[in-house]
């Protein structure tokens, strides 16, 4: 994970207490310094306060500098009152996600004066950014080790991330879409117009003709990849020739992405590749996956961009996995199994997976890994689109105990699935979602904010409960 670069300029008014704003801004930037995730963009040399305020030369500089310094956003905090055109004329200039925060007043003085007035500020800046057209994140007036400011900080952090992965989507697309799978089609075109998402394409033949050179090549990068694979993954029933090209082709996908300098790939795993090269792509799919290139079945590019934007959203702690939503538990009304030939991260794995052949396939071709994956709260969702309308499905499910079942695989528990069900038959989804074991709902339903032309699909929490959670009026 890169940082995120945050610029950040406090603000204060003339009005209200000059040395009040400085012992602010002091104890926000400590604040903001000790944060691993960030890399602080401040505007301390611009003039002798490093604060915001009212001053036409400031705002250019202050623009100019977070434009150079390529930051991914910027936090006003607001020491006192603030200076709301000041604000609004830099956002508007930079043109990154803005984050609109101020600490809590304290009660009037004895002699009735008050120091700050920092919520009226914030009413006044909110305004003002409407106005400019700027949309922006709001963590409501709190103090600054209050939880409610933990939580709406970390929110943004995260939504900055995805807007961030966002923006710099480059898909590898290896070959078109098998011929049956109609859901697979997608709009390259929209999506550059839209969202500025670029598709490189590569065709199968170029993959087996590099896997090939690489397998006759062997070295060492290829013997260490056999034996991250032996590490990795259980291969004590396998044949070292499908474990050698299975190394073989993750370095070929390895090569192609880095060459087209993409963030995810999409394959298509069946069934002239298991003609050309003798192996399942499956399991390569998880392992890279794991090393930060999610890689998709079935050419699913819709689902490369969802698992971008999961990773993303949890900060690259914890994989992605793609999945078939496939049948409804028998005993369990709101319980759905997740599933896929061989393709999750092993990083997910309970215990070791186990190196195999296709379960499903007439050539039962080696390539696949098999097992289920750990249990516990998680998150689904699922970029998709049709006729020009792009939506973000998300949801809260729970990892359960269900029946044992080929490929690699998780039981989930959810709300309501028959709500979840009628959204995803009738919306613009298909049988694929992505599942991460962190809560990315709200950052991603932030992410919305600032990605022009996706709307958010609330199936559980639903938007009130949800905007209720992240400005802390429940847990």
């Amino acid at each position: 994970m890169e940082k995120i670069k945050l610029g950040i300029a406090p603000t204060r008014r003339f009005c209200f207490s000059k040395e009040d704003a400085h012992r602010f801004k002091d104890l926000i930037l400590e604040r903001m310094r000790a944060d691993e995730r960030i890399e602080v963009v401040d505007i301390e040399e611009i003039n002798e306060e490093g604060l915001l305020y009212d001053s036409v030369e400031d705002v250019e500089k202050i623009a100019d500098k977070f434009i150079a310094a390529k930051v991914d956003a910027i936090f006003f905090p607001h020491c006192n009152f603030g200076t709301e055109d000041t604000v609004a004329k830099v956002a508007k200039k930079v043109g990154k996600p803005v984050l609109l925060w101020g600490p809590r007043d304290e009660d009037p003085l004895e002699d009735g004066s008050r120091l700050r007035d920092t919520q009226c500020g914030l009413f006044a800046t909110g305004k003002i950014l409407r106005r400019f057209n700027v949309k922006f994140t709001y963590i409501p007036n709190c103090t600054l080790d209050d939880p409610i400011f933990a939580r709406g900080f970390d929110t943004f952090l995260r939504a900055v991330s995805v807007v961030k992965a966002f923006g710099k989507l480059r898909i590898l697309q290896i070959a078109p879409r098998p011929a049956s799978f109609w859901t697979m089609m997608y709009n390259e075109g929209e999506l550059l117009e839209k969202f500025g998402i670029q598709v490189f394409p590569v065709t199968l033949k170029e993959l087996e003709m590099r896997t090939l050179a690489v397998e006759e090549e062997g070295g060492k990068v290829l013997q260490d990849t056999i034996a991250q694979i032996k590490e990795t993954v259980d291969c004590t029933e396998a044949d070292e020739t499908a474990v050698r090209r299975t190394a073989a082709l993750k370095l070929a996908v390895r090569s192609f992405a880095q060459e087209q300098c993409c963030t995810a790939a999409a394959i298509q795993c069946w069934n002239a590749l298991q003609d050309s090269l003798g192996i399942m792509p499956c399991m390569v799919n998880g392992l890279l996956t794991d090393e930060g290139l999610p890689v998709t079945c079935e050419t699913d590019i819709h689902g490369a961009v969802t698992c971008v934007m999961a990773h993303a959203a949890a900060m690259y702690k914890t994989a992605p996995f793609f999945a078939d939503l496939t049948v409804r538990h028998s005993q369990n009304e709101n319980s759905e199994l997740l599933f896929h030939c061989g393709n999750f991260p092993p990083s997910l794995a309970e215990g070791k997976l186990k190196f195999s052949r296709h379960f499903l396939f007439d050539g039962h071709e080696p390539g696949t890994h098999e097992g289920p994956v750990k249990l516990g709260d998680m998150s689904i969702v699922r970029f998709d689109g049709d006729h020009g309308d792009y939506q973000l499905f998300l949801g809260k499910a729970k990892g359960v105990s269900g029946k044992f079942t080929r490929g690699t695989y998780v039981w989930i528990e959810v709300n309501d699935w028959l709500l979840w069900e009628e959204k995803l038959v009738c919306g613009p989804y298909v049988h694929h979602c992505v599942g991460i074991h962190d809560y990315v709902i709200p950052a991603l339903y932030e992410a919305c904010k600032y990605i022009d032309g996706l709307t958010p699909d609330l199936a559980d929490p639903d938007e009130a409960t949800l905007r209720a959670w992240m400005r802390g009026s429940i847990q």
